[in-house]
């Protein structure tokens, strides 16, 4: 490659990673406050309500909260993350803490996957999985992933202040 080429390139990756920077730090936000917002309707609580109860991790809250209850608190959580990741550009600390929260509540709701009646369906064949809750379910593998990225961009543009 000539030197002009390694410019090139080097200049359109950079462009490339800071557009994929600020896509991140949209859609994750985005994503938290929508959800977030939805856990404190009706709606969602009772669609919810068969994740939480078949959680050996989450379902012993049933016995503490309503099922609203719950997902008010789900919802509260998920907004304060969706503030931690909007931090990025002005308190970029703030945004890696909420990167791990986010990568904490995928491993949590990626564990519903193996625990919730339905998610595996055996007249399509060996990895068959329905629609609901299955592929729903199985999103949050890439959303964790994006949620590691988050943080670890987070921590290095806090290193660089």
């Amino acid at each position: 490659m000539t030197h002009t080429t390694d410019n090139i390139a080097r200049t359109t990756g950079e462009t490339g990673t800071k557009f994929a920077t600020i896509a991140t730090f949209v859609a994750l936000p985005t994503i938290f406050f929508w959800f977030g917002a939805m856990k404190f309707t009706a709606y969602e609580a009772e669609a919810i309500n068969g994740l939480i109860a078949n959680s050996p991790f989450i379902s012993f809250l049933l016995g503490i909260f309503s099922a609203q209850g719950i997902s008010n608190l789900i919802g509260s959580i998920e907004i304060l993350i969706g503030l931690l990741l909007a931090a990025r550009f002005v308190a970029p600390r703030f945004a890696q803490i909420g990167g791990y929260m986010a990568a904490a509540t995928f491993v949590l709701t990626s564990s519903f996957f193996l625990t919730t009646p339905g998610v595996f369906e055996p007249s399509v064949g060996g990895l068959g999985i329905s629609v609901l809750p299955g592929q729903f379910l199985l999103k949050d593998i890439g959303l964790f992933a994006l949620s590691l990225i988050a943080a670890a961009d987070a921590a290095r543009a806090a290193q660089a202040n």
